[in-house]
């Protein structure tokens, strides 16, 4: 046989293929794009997949390395989604190699052998009607509840009932009564049957909802980028819903991207409801073999939905026929570290390229989005109108200023709180801070507990008892006396999510409370089980972090207020008016989404500020109007686009000269801004400068960024720094 030789992505970070030669032996059976192969790298075994194969080679045969292994099983990358990866790698500048490890689950990037065994799922053995099945109702209703899900949803996985809220002792209560039992899933293609659409579930379009609906069918079998701008509570996932059956009908894929987990347990609740369909979750709570289960049914064409955070958008659906982006404006979907892609903007890009639809979702519209749609470029659809008979919730301002404060809440406020209590509805409380109290300081000498590496104050959680850099991570005793004067006089200032409960607690004594943030709902399936145990009116008073305020439908919440409302108000990222604007329209859209009115209080320092007075008398879409014409005026995103170059090092002056050394280049149509030391300039003992690279057109932003790539390896510092690139930037923070 001929010399034969494969174009390889290893998992390095070097922006290359590389080319390894195939050894007679296992040129049988013909080598495929998109295999993943064994290949040695310096000293290591890697996997590797395989992008392109020819006979012949620019490079000496005697200097290629042979590959290791073929691994020769079903875990190969469809030709089509190997073209997307290597489109993502081109655009973000990004090392391919590690592109492509993104589209594979961790126990696929391993050299070992995998014991693959088949998915498991639940089916139930009796019918609702049996004696046996029928003793659950007044016994045990959440095991009736779980039996019903079964029964109706042949097939259904652990983690979609884990996501759902149930938990594995009442699965084995079920198990015991020999109501359910767990087998094998068949692998099949997935087929529509008449048996997958539940009508009873169906509601009845609004005429906003129906022209969205016949518009996106219309145009069903090819690209298109739908913008669908509807108010909080207006009914986006209906048209989600109804949408999805043209598709699903045809018997193609639809994925369903959402920003954070938070919001998949309400997302597959809707959609279990509607189709009894095979549905798959994607997102950083499954375990390792749990996400190689959802690999294995998108590939295999078994699922006929995923639903997925950013991450998602890798996976390797056959028959994909839709993309729905949720919630697209969350800075969520963008990834902050390593590959910076974003997962909207990754999605309308992969439905170019298979000439699908795909629908972004948003009560608050990014302004990229916004443009988009303003200029043609998307099919622009707007809800202004709440679904049923729920109205928007009004905002009103409340100046702390004028205010007597009790454990940060004004007398104004209480009151509020109090009538709604008394009426038996439901308030939800945001405070964007979590932890007991943001710092600790010394009441005699002010000396406060700073995070030595970053530079930042310890937030003090007082379950744990321990300080804690959000920023780094790092965590130390709170100590007893002050290490600079020697005082006991230690104290917490200002005021977190963990203290606003224990302090509420004491105002309101006998409403039940919970608080919803990243440190309460840590353990698996604990999110579920609170925002189940909030919709079954459990709890009166809800206290969260923007996790309550993302998507959530509280049919009970009449009131929302908002404690710190002046966040963003001076901060120097021209995006923080942005975000804020969202977070609030966004928090505020849980108030009122049933028949009872809703009420929105923020407490703020600044009430006249133009940002609040332009949110509360004019709304979003007229405050995104005004602030894009600025955006214009000022040549900022999204008339203008953006590359960003941090880099970090043990002494400040490193990075900026490497960053300084870039500026020195020649750039065609591009400006640079910095370097300039970052916002926090000290992160994990590290010192970080940013650079921005600003052009006019996307094409000449890419341009230069290749020519000062091409530059890198000659910058006298770049090997005492660690750089990283960050096309469209949205975050300058970080």
């Amino acid at each position: 046989m001929s010399n034969q030789y494969v174009q390889v992505a290893v998992p390095v970070p070097m922006r290359q293929l590389f080319t390894y030669q195939v050894p007679v032996a296992m040129q049988t059976p013909a080598i495929r794009i998109g295999e993943r192969v064994a290949v040695s790298f310096g000293s290591r075994q890697v996997i590797a997949v395989v992008i392109s194969h020819s006979d012949q080679s620019d490079i000496d045969s005697k200097k290629i390395k042979p590959i290791s292994k073929r691994l020769n099983d079903s875990f190969h990358l469809h030709t089509v989604l190997v073209d997307f990866l290597r489109l993502c790698a081109n655009y973000y500048h990004h090392p391919i190699g590690d592109v492509f490890q993104q589209a594979l689950p961790k126990l696929l990037r391993q050299v070992k052998k995998i014991d693959v065994q088949p998915p498991m799922v639940w089916h139930s053995q009796a019918k609702e009607g049996d004696e046996q099945a029928s003793k659950l109702t007044s016994k045990a209703p959440k095991q009736q509840a779980l039996f019903a899900l079964i029964a109706k949803h042949q097939g259904i996985s652990w983690p979609e009932l884990r996501t759902l809220g149930y938990n594995k002792t009442q699965l084995n209560a079920l198990v015991a009564k020999n109501l359910v039992v767990e087998k094998a899933q068949k692998s099949k293609d997935f087929t529509w049957h008449e048996q997958a659409f539940n009508e009873d579930n169906q509601q009845r379009l609004s005429t906003e909802q129906a022209v969205i609906v016949a518009a996106i069918n219309q145009a069903n079998d090819r690209f298109a980028c739908h913008l669908i701008d509807g108010i909080t509570g207006s009914g986006k996932t209906e048209v989600y819903l109804q949408a999805m059956e043209r598709v699903l009908k045809n018997s193609q894929q639809v994925l369903v991207i959402v920003p954070e987990i938070g919001l998949t347990p309400q997302t597959l609740l809707r959609f279990e409801q509607r189709f009894n369909v095979p549905i798959c979750l994607h997102h950083s709570n499954l375990n390792d073999s749990e996400r190689l289960d959802t690999w294995l049914n998108a590939q295999q064409s078994s699922a006929a939905i995923i639903i997925g955070t950013r991450s998602a958008i890798f996976s390797p659906l056959h028959h994909l026929g839709m993309i729905i982006v949720d919630e697209e404006h969350d800075s969520s979907l963008k990834q902050q570290d390593s590959f910076r892609y974003h997962g909207r903007d990754l999605a309308i890009l992969r439905a170019k390229q298979l000439g699908i639809p795909v629908l972004l979702g948003s009560a608050t519209p990014s302004f990229e989005s916004l443009q988009n749609a303003m200029s043609g470029k998307y099919q622009y659809h707007q809800l202004r109108k709440r679904a049923g008979n729920s109205n928007k919730a009004k905002i009103s301002l409340i100046d702390v200023a004028q205010q007597q404060m009790e454990y940060g809440l004004s007398g104004t406020l209480k009151q509020q709180i109090k009538q709604t209590l008394a009426r038996g509805e439901q308030v939800l409380i945001f405070l964007n801070r979590r932890g007991y109290a943001p710092a600790i300081n010394c009441q005699e000498c002010h000396w406060i507990a700073d995070c030595q590496r970053c530079d930042k104050p310890y937030t003090f959680h007082q379950k744990q008892q321990l300080l804690i850099c959000h920023h780094c991570g790092s965590q130390k005793r709170v100590p007893k006396q002050c290490p600079s004067c020697g005082s006991v006089r230690i104290a917490p200032v200002g005021q977190g999510t963990e203290q606003l409960e224990q302090r509420i607690g004491e105002i309101f004594p006998q409403v039940s409370l919970v608080r919803i943030d990243r440190d309460s709902t840590r353990k698996k399936g604990e999110l579920s089980k609170l925002l189940q145990e909030i919709s079954d009116k459990k709890h009166q008073l809800l206290i969260g972090t923007q996790m309550l305020a993302k998507g959530h439908h509280f049919p009970d919440v009449t009131l929302v207020a908002v404690l710190d409302g002046d966040g963003a108000l001076f901060s120097f990222d021209f995006r923080a008016s942005e975000q804020m604007a969202q977070l609030l329209v966004q928090v505020a859209g849980r108030a009122g989404r049933a028949s009872k009115p809703g009420q929105v209080l923020v407490q703020t320092n600044y009430p006249d500020h133009p940002l609040l007075q332009e949110i509360v008398n004019n709304g979003y879409q007229h405050f995104a109007k005004q602030a894009l014409l600025e955006r214009q005026q000022a040549l900022l995103p999204p008339f203008s686009f953006q590359a960003l170059i941090r880099a970090e090092a043990n002494f400040p002056s490193y990075p900026e000269k490497f960053l300084r050394a870039l500026t020195e280049q020649t750039l065609h149509q591009c400006e640079f801004a910095g370097p300039v030391p970052a916002a926090m300039e000290k992160k994990a003992g590290k010192f970080r400068y940013h650079l921005i690279i600003q052009a006019k057109s996307r094409k000449h932003l890419h341009i230069a960024i290749t020519q000062l790539l091409s530059q890198i390896p000659d910058n006298e510092w770049q090997s005492k720094v660690r750089w990283s690139l960050d096309i469209d930037p949205i975050d300058l923070n970080w």
